[in-house]
C-alpha cells in the first residue's frame, strides 16, 4: 500500500493540472493521480473539439469567466514553451436574424467586461471577410480563441507530474473510499492507496465518487452526449477557422458551430441529447444503472418537462443528417449534403440542480480533507491551469509539508 499526501481521482485535464501544480507549489509533495481507463484523457477531455474559449460567453464574476481569463492566457504560453501545436486564431460570432441581435450586443458587453481587447463588431460584409461562405447580419469577430488537442496538453501536464515526483496510476477504478482518522483509503482495480487528502475530478462519475467519499454534492450528473460531423476533405476551404451562433442564453451548450482542428479537419456541431449512458458515445449505448440514476432523478424530470420541446429537436437533429444540415445551413447556406458525414461523440458531465436547473458555473465543493470539482464542463480545458492552481492551494492549507 503506497501512501499520499494528495490522491487525485480523475486523469482529465483538470485532474492531471491540479497533479502539476501540487509538485510546482510544494516540492515535494507526494501527488498521485488515480485514473481509471488505461490513459489519461479518456473521456471528456479526449473527446472535445479543442477549443481555446477566450472567455465571452461568461457571467462576469463566475468562475468560468476568472479562471478561463487566466487560464487562457497560461496555457497558451505553456503550448509555447512545450512545443505542442497551438493557434491563436480567433473566431467570429454570427447573428443570422435581428432577433439575435440584443443577445449578440450582450456578448460584445460581456466580453469587454471579461477583459478581451479587440473584439470587433461586423455587419454582414465584414462577415465575409473573416468567413467568405457565412451568412449573417451581424457578428463579432473574437481574436482570443484558438485551436489546440487537449489529450497532448494532458500528456504534457503529466510529463511534468511524474518529473515533479508526482505518480500516475492507470487501470484503477475506484471502488470504495474508507475513512480512518484524518486519512483515506481508496480501493482501486490495482490495488489500496492511502492519502491525506482527497480531489475528485472525476468528471462524469464526480458525483457518485462524492457519495463514495460520504459528501451529498447536493447536484447529479445528468450526461448528454454531443455528436459531431466532419466536413469532407474537398470542402475544408469552406471553413477558415471557427464560425459560431449566438447561443440561447437559457442553455449552457453554444448551438452547432463550425471548427478547424489543429490536424486541419473541420467539425461540425455537436446537438445535445441525452445519453442513455454516461458514457455513452453511440446513439445505442445503454446502461440500465445510468438510466435509472437519471430517471429518478427529480431535477431530470423538472429539466425534462421544462424543455422537452428543445430536447426533441436536439434528437431529431441527432437521427436525422438532414436535420443537422439545416441546422448548418444557417451558418453556410451553400452547404450541400455530400460535404458532410458522422464523426465522433464527446459525452458533457453535465450537473443538474435538484429544482432542475443546468447548473452553469463551474461547482466546487469542499469538505473535511477533501475538494470536489462536481461541475466542470467547457471552458475547463481551457481553464485548467486556474482550475488546477486553485485547487491545489486549497489542498496545501489543510495540511503542512
Amino acid at each position: 500500500m503506497d501512501f499520499y499526501d494528495v490522491a487525485i481521482i480523475g486523469g482529465g485535464i483538470v485532474g492531471v493540472a491540479t497533479a502539476k501544480a501540487l509538485t510546482e507549489l510544494a516540492a515535494g509533495t507526494r501527488v498521485i493521480v488515480v485514473e481509471k481507463e488505461s490513459q489519461l484523457a479518456a473521456h471528456q477531455t479526449g473527446h472535445n473539439s479543442g477549443v481555446i474559449h477566450s472567455g465571452l460567453y461568461y457571467r462576469p464574476g463566475s468562475l468560468k469567466a476568472r479562471n478561463c481569463t487566466e487560464g487562457r492566457e497560461a496555457l497558451y504560453a505553456f503550448c509555447q514553451a512545450e512545443e505542442i501545436a497551438h493557434e491563436r486564431c480567433g473566431k467570429i460570432v454570427v447573428a443570422t436574424d435581428e432577433g439575435q441581435l440584443e443577445a449578440l450586443d450582450e456578448l460584445e458587453h460581456r466580453g469587454h467586461q471579461n477583459g478581451l481587447t479587440g473584439i470587433k463588431r461586423l455587419d454582414a460584409s465584414d462577415l465575409r471577410q473573416y468567413e467568405p461562405r457565412v451568412s449573417g447580419i451581424a457578428g463579432l469577430h473574437v481574436p482570443q480563441t484558438g485551436i489546440v488537442d487537449y489529450t497532448a496538453v494532458t500528456y504534457a501536464f503529466g510529463a511534468k507530474v511524474e518529473a515533479g515526483g508526482g505518480a500516475i496510476l492507470t487501470s484503477a477504478e475506484v471502488q470504495s473510499v474508507e475513512r480512518a482518522n484524518s486519512e483515506f483509503r481508496l480501493h482501486t482495480a490495482a490495488g489500496q492507496v492511502e492519502a491525506r487528502f482527497v480531489v475528485n475530478c472525476a468528471g462524469l462519475y464526480s458525483d457518485r465518487v462524492a457519495r463514495m467519499c460520504g459528501v451529498d454534492p447536493k447536484v447529479q450528473i445528468v450526461p448528454f452526449r454531443g455528436e459531431y460531423y466532419k466536413l469532407g476533405q474537398q470542402q475544408r476551404h469552406m471553413v477558415k477557422n471557427l464560425i459560431y451562433p449566438v447561443p440561447d442564453p437559457k442553455f449552457p451548450f453554444l448551438g452547432v458551430h463550425f471548427t478547424r482542428m489543429p490536424d486541419g479537419a473541420i467539425e461540425a456541431g455537436p446537438n445535445a441529447v441525452l445519453a442513455f449512458k454516461r458514457e455513452g458515445y453511440h446513439l445505442w449505448d445503454f446502461s440500465l444503472r445510468d438510466m435509472f440514476d437519471t430517471l429518478k432523478y427529480p431535477g431530470f424530470l423538472r429539466l425534462a418537462r421544462r424543455y422537452w420541446r428543445v430536447g426533441l429537436h436536439e434528437y431529431r437533429r441527432s437521427l436525422s443528417k438532414t436535420q443537422m444540415l439545416r441546422d448548418l445551413r444557417e451558418l453556410i447556406p451553400d452547404l450541400h449534403a455530400d460535404a458532410i458525414y458522422r464523426a465522433g461523440a464527446g459525452v458533457r458531465a453535465q450537473a443538474v440542480a435538484a429544482d432542475g436547473s443546468l447548473v452553469d458555473d463551474f461547482c466546487v465543493h469542499e469538505a473535511p480533507g477533501m475538494v470536489h470539482v462536481l461541475n466542470a464542463p467547457s471552458p475547463a480545458a481551457t481553464a485548467s491551469l486556474s482550475i488546477g492552481a486553485a485547487i491545489a492551494e486549497t489542498a496545501l492549507k489543510h495540511f503542512s509539508l
